[in-house]
């Protein structure tokens, strides 16, 4: 990361630190501004919240590593989720996922290297009435198959 971008991730988090008092207390709502600006928290956010809060870094990163909704990797334009919950997973969505990591040449948590797809897994979004199920940017794609995933993603790299 050039140094530019590395000012600017700076100055954009150190605005979101200024809204916040100096308490531990505070680190999950910062880490969520930070995760909904950036759609990942960078290596310099954690830095620079770790100066502010008088945190360790470690303590910071076991942090974002324990919950499922922080990310330590930017996600692609298009980020799609399978469910491996019960009722999905009984009805075939362990295929859907092994067709996804096939296609982009990706693993689970890992972004394509052009920024256009990334791959999540989840045990449930609540549609286990339609499922099997995956998710493109939290759209919930139901009655899911190889086929189906397989039209969704030649929509997806047709577009911009």
């Amino acid at each position: 990361m050039c140094q530019c971008v590395e000012n600017e991730i700076k100055e954009q988090v150190n605005k979101i630190l200024n809204n916040y008092k100096i308490e531990k207390d505070n680190l999950i709502p910062i880490l969520n501004d930070i995760q909904e600006k950036y759609g990942y928290i960078p290596k310099i956010a954690q830095v620079e919240i770790s100066n502010y809060l008088d945190m360790p870094l470690a303590e910071i990163y076991g942090v974002i590593t324990f919950y499922s909704r922080f990310t330590l990797e930017p996600k692609g334009k298009y980020n799609i989720s399978v469910c491996l919950g019960t009722a999905c997973f009984v009805k075939g969505s362990q295929s859907i996922l092994d067709r996804l990591k096939d296609r982009l040449k990706i693993e689970e948590g890992k972004t394509t290297e052009d920024g256009k797809f990334s791959i999540d897994t989840t045990r449930c979004v609540g549609a286990c009435g339609i499922a099997p199920v995956f998710t493109v940017n939290n759209e919930v794609y139901g009655h899911a198959t190889v086929k189906k995933l397989d039209e969704v993603l030649n929509e997806l790299e047709k577009a911009k």
